[in-house]
């Protein structure tokens, strides 16, 4: 009684079920099959068992500072659970989450009861206190990255725009090179050098790409780690060049590297130095030499290396004479023409060993370039900044997942989304349940099928090698173990389960 009564189920017709599509490969029966549980993500199951392994996801949902007091409201896990599968998806917007809606197979693979809508993703992330959703991020994202400070690495800051084309919260007019007079927010992120492991990231206003606005975050990711888990290096361009941020280096007593601007002292150098002939080879094509130099504010000399390379012929050089382009063909014959840089560093390295590491550098561009355009940093924008925050660490965390990851089914080489997820990822996933056991088939869509099969079998043997050790050490932590195990695979060092346990602590 008082139950509502149902309205009466309409028979679809016989015709509506099936249609005849004539096609360029003759006549095909088409007909929906909405009630089957599938998905196109069907290799996210090994992905899954690598979270359940480690306790990534689980410890990540545990910890979020999201609270709900409505008994209607979607629980913790399938909120991040669908950002989670959005990220890994390659969207750049919300909306897109409505893509996923269908998906009969991931949701229950990772635990969830349902994929939420874009809305209701939206408003949860709005709802986590920032200061309390800043401090979640931070300890996860280090988390995913801590085990890797275990062998010298170099710590790599820098900073990119992203263009907004709404009325968001910091949507200032900044730098913004490919983009001018576009507003923008300014991304200060902290890489693991080459790994291109993401430490942290600050999200502001588009105004504030200098140094001064990364430097806080830079001496915060500094302090969190410990002595054995501070870089040999820290690595930025000349915008970090200056006497504020090498000064802090210094007082850390941490190692640098860093470019400088072509400011009137570093010019008189160039003039000094260039004509003399104790240039040696710094690599590539770059001849370099050193000498110290005391720049306008500088308390004391510092140490620069100085690098020079001859350009390419067929030369051209344009001034604007009256109003009209006067043109010079230069003669390599005659005139030379150089492109140089000055490095500032403390470092004890040759030269070339400097010419080298400042070369290296240019990985971080590639980084940015994965994250912006193969991941969600060039988008999830709200109007809000705090969310933008949020979404920009949380596509950082799971960036941290998946680099991992896939190291392990491929530790001799690193792949990016673009060829990783086709890989490890994408095949067509139909699950069937009988009997209490749910079965998936997966029919795989990757011409390279047998690598497929390998990186599959890698991840499948490292993760129960985890297991086991892991049972037998009950003092080591699951995620810590696999880690080590991956460096281990990448470094092609024998593995040592017990030095990734941490040292008891003494009485």
């Amino acid at each position: 009684m008082g139950e509502a009564e149902q309205p009466p189920q309409k028979a679809i017709p016989a015709a509506a079920q099936t249609m005849m599509v004539d096609t360029l490969g003759g006549r095909i029966q088409v007909s929906w099959d909405k009630d089957a549980a599938a998905t196109p993500m069907g290799q996210i199951v090994f992905f899954a068992a690598y979270l359940e392994a480690t306790g990534l996801f689980d410890t990540w949902v545990e910890d979020c500072p999201l609270v709900y007091t409505s008994p209607n409201a979607p629980q913790k896990r399938d909120v991040l659970g669908t950002l989670l599968l959005s990220i890994l998806a390659g969207h750049r917007r919300y909306a897109h989450v409505t893509g996923l809606r269908s998906d009969g197979v991931s949701p229950r693979i990772l635990g969830m009861h349902k994929i939420v809508s874009e809305d209701a993703l939206r408003r949860a992330l709005g709802k986590i206190p920032e200061a309390e959703g800043t401090a979640w991020m931070r300890e996860h994202l280090f988390k995913s990255v801590v085990p890797a400070c275990t062998t010298p690495w170099i710590l790599d800051i820098d900073t990119t725009v992203k263009p907004l084309f709404g009325h968001q919260e910091g949507a200032e007019v900044g730098y913004n090179p490919h983009k001018p007079g576009r507003p923008s927010h300014a991304y200060h992120a902290y890489w693991m050098g080459n790994l291109r492991l993401l430490l942290d990231v600050e999200v502001t206003a588009g105004n504030t790409t200098a140094s001064n606005h990364a430097q806080p975050g830079l001496n915060r990711v500094l302090d969190t780690l410990t002595a054995e888990q501070r870089p040999h290096l820290v690595r930025g361009d000349c915008g970090f060049g200056n006497d504020a941020v090498i000064r802090e280096m210094e007082s850390r007593q941490q190692a640098y590297l860093f470019k400088l601007r072509q400011s009137p002292r570093v010019k008189r150098l160039l003039q000094r130095v260039f004509t003399r002939r104790d240039w040696t080879d710094a690599g590539q094509g770059w001849e370099g030499r050193e000498d110290h130099i005391q720049l306008a504010g500088w308390q004391q000399n510092r140490r620069v290396v100085i690098l020079r390379r001859l350009l390419k012929e067929n030369l051209i050089a344009t001034r604007e004479v009256k109003g009209q382009m006067a043109f010079a063909f230069l003669d390599r014959r005659q005139t030379k023409v150089y492109e140089y840089a000055v490095l500032v560093t403390d470092l004890a390295e040759s030269v070339l060993g400097i010419a080298q590491l400042y070369r290296d550098r240019a990985d971080a561009e590639n980084g940015f370039d994965e994250l912006k355009n193969q991941w969600g940093w060039g988008g999830y924008t709200t109007r809000d900044l705090a969310r933008c925050r949020l979404s920009a660490r949380a596509v950082g965390l799971i960036y941290n997942w998946w680099s991992w990851y896939t190291r392990l089914a491929f530790p001799e080489m690193r792949k990016e989304a673009i060829t990783s997820r086709p890989l490890l990822l994408s095949a067509i996933g139909r699950s069937t349940k009988h009997a209490g056991q749910t079965q998936l088939y997966l029919t795989p869509m990757h011409a390279a099928q047998q690598k497929v099969e390998r990186g599959i079998e890698n991840i499948r043997q490292g993760l129960q090698t985890i297991r086991q050790t892991a049972e037998r050490l009950l003092r080591a932590s699951p995620w810590d173990l696999l880690a080590s195990y991956i460096v281990a695979q990448i470094t092609q060092s024998p593995w040592s389960p017990e030095g990734a346990i941490p040292a008891l602590p003494g009485p």
